[in-house]
């Protein structure tokens, strides 16, 4: 895998819940990190008193956060409606040369920020709100 730009790690939003998916754009950067619980069964006589975890249960999950600039006016207003109505429509996660993760994801928190002499921004972060697919790229050799 080669280099990859910042800037092709997209966080792309269903607008209307159509399948129809726009980037959020001002996005300067952006972050997804997937968490798995383990459920710890070690006892008494785990050999070697090495921890052993139970395979295949605990809770997945997945977090996106952002910041950037306000650019365009659809998706900012979508985020923002998605954030006060609780709402739990599909994203879409486009990780360069790697994949794209879908499914649906809560607004959790929304932060607006401005200084005298500066743009105003805005960080954004969600929460994984269910199953989450994961398409990858087909890589041509």
């Amino acid at each position: 895998m080669a280099v990859q730009a910042g800037k092709d790690l997209l966080v792309k939003i269903d607008m209307t819940s159509d399948g129809q998916f726009e980037t959020v754009a001002g996005l300067r950067a952006t972050r997804i990190s997937f968490n798995a619980e383990t459920v710890d069964v070690t006892a008494l006589d785990s050999e070697g008193g090495w921890r052993e975890l139970l395979v295949g249960v605990g809770v997945r999950s997945a977090a996106i956060s952002g910041s950037g600039v306000f650019r365009d006016a659809g998706t900012d207003e979508r985020a923002r409606q998605l954030f006060f109505d609780g709402l739990t429509p599909d994203f879409q996660i486009i990780i360069p040369d790697f994949g794209v993760v879908q499914g649906p994801f809560q607004v959790t928190a929304l932060e607006y920020a401005g200084a005298l002499n500066g743009e105003a921004t805005y960080e954004l972060s969600l929460q994984s709100a269910g199953m989450l697919t994961f398409t990858a790229d087909v890589v041509v050799v």
